[in-house]
């Protein structure tokens, strides 16, 4: 395993401008538990690693495929797996850090002691919801992210918690897209590939390109590449009526991953992005001898070019990686747009924040009315023999007077649950009627 690359303990811990909400000491006497009852019943919790604190040769261990991703989360319970080039995260419903963390070091093969990060609560869902909008992708405002998502949680089997955190993360993405031009001609990976391209080249007209991978991310790619000027040469893929379907839209020829070898001394391009669990092509398939030099953009991950290619003479090679200067270049003119997208974000986190935290409301409303209703029957009980009519006329009668009593206080912890004091609340509930202490 390669050594892991050395992040500082705050970046480790999670993606910049994160705040980790630390799990909450179980109290040891009532008072304790008194003072402290803001913890939401059911608690969020997320393990993960992405490109901001993982290299490509850590991330691409644990890339998983959407089944295996699904599989997992099944495994883990009420959970949720997103896997994708640039991050595999684990989102689940309970204080499961030591399952998720140990189930993403069995897929890498080692420690992630100094990468993985770990969120909870409304950290959590907020690190989600930006995720949704493409702002804490490697292409800010990109738009496959979202569909990754829907795709993870549709393939999860998510409880009450994880559902309405996933539904509202949809939401958000959308409502940024629409509300900001974040999204508007955004750039992408394959967009930015073939900017890197033609930094390299400076010209990319004539330049003949084989592209390896005939999916959304190849296509897009291909497309872009084209309208800089470059030729599609060639088409490669594991399937080949798919590798026939994407070379006739550009006029190129299509050919067999197992062909590969004989095509790279007759392109200047190579950009590859298949979901290859292997690499697809080795040092041994270059060519020793050429006479032009042959540049190869790797965006998949796991990665499809042996990373040996990198010393042969005149071959140059980037990964996924590599992109982020080219990213970093469209920053400045997106950040008006981030802005107000960072602002949506947070307005939507304070939401599911208010959300989870009316749930705590629930139980401890059910236990007033429980605790009245059962003083309610023992002052009944003591009422001796009555005829129907008059027990009929007598449970009416305070039956309303004990709705009427808890009708105001209900409301009241309703509104407060997703307000500071909304926990304060409902300890003093708690305390006066002594619920949960028993009689």
């Amino acid at each position: 395993m390669a050594a892991l690359r050395l992040i500082p303990r705050d970046a480790a811990n999670g993606p910049p401008r994160r705040t980790v909400c630390v799990g909450r000491v179980r109290p040891r006497d009532r008072r304790a538990c008194c003072a402290r009852r803001d913890a939401p019943l059911v608690s969020l919790t997320l393990v993960g690693i992405s490109h901001h604190v993982a290299p490509v040769e850590v991330r691409e261990r644990v890339a998983l495929e959407p089944d295996d991703a699904a599989a997992v989360a099944r495994r883990l319970g009420d959970a949720v797996c997103l896997s994708t080039c640039n991050r595999t995260e684990l989102y689940l419903a309970g204080d499961s850090d030591e399952a998720a963390l140990a189930t993403l070091e069995e897929l890498a093969g080692g420690s992630l002691a100094t990468v993985a990060y770990r969120l909870h609560g409304e950290a959590a869902a907020a690190h989600l919801f930006r995720v949704s909008a493409g702002l804490d992708s490697l292409v800010p405002g990109e738009s496959e992210i979202l569909g990754q998502v829907k795709a993870a949680y549709e393939a999860a089997e998510p409880g009450p918690l994880l559902d309405k955190l996933f539904r509202q993360a949809l939401q958000v993405g959308k409502r940024v897209r629409t509300e900001t031009a974040i999204g508007e001609s955004p750039a992408s990976v394959p967009s930015a590939a073939a900017a890197l391209a033609q930094q390299v080249f400076g010209d990319l007209a004539g330049r003949r390109v084989l592209l390896v991978g005939a999916g959304r991310m190849g296509e897009l790619a291909a497309s872009n590449l084209a309208t800089r000027g470059a030729t599609i040469a060639y088409v490669a893929n594991r399937s080949f009526e798919a590798a026939e379907r994407v070379a006739t839209a550009f006029g190129a020829t299509p050919v067999g991953l197992n062909e590969l070898a004989k095509y790279l001394g007759d392109v200047d391009v190579v950009l590859s992005s298949t979901g290859a669990p292997d690499h697809v092509i080795d040092a041994r398939d270059v060519p020793g001898k050429r006479h032009n030099p042959l540049f190869l953009i790797d965006i998949a991950v796991p990665r499809d070019v042996d990373p040996g290619v990198q010393g042969l003479d005149g071959c140059f090679l980037y990964d996924i990686d590599d992109l982020e200067a080219v990213v970093a270049e469209t920053l400045s003119v997106r950040r008006r747009e981030a802005e107000q997208a960072e602002r949506l974000v947070a307005e939507e986190t304070a939401r599911f924040g208010a959300w989870q935290s009316s749930l705590d409301a629930v139980p401890v409303i059910t236990a007033l009315r429980a605790h009245a209703e059962e003083l309610r029957s023992e002052e009944l009980d003591r009422l001796g023999t009555l005829n129907s009519e008059q027990r009929e006329l007598v449970e009416r009668a305070t039956g309303q007077l004990l709705n009427k009593l808890l009708h105001l206080p209900t409301v009241r912890l309703k509104d407060a649950a997703g307000e500071p004091e909304g926990a304060l609340l409902a300890d003093a509930v708690r305390r006066l009627f002594g619920l949960g202490e028993g009689r």
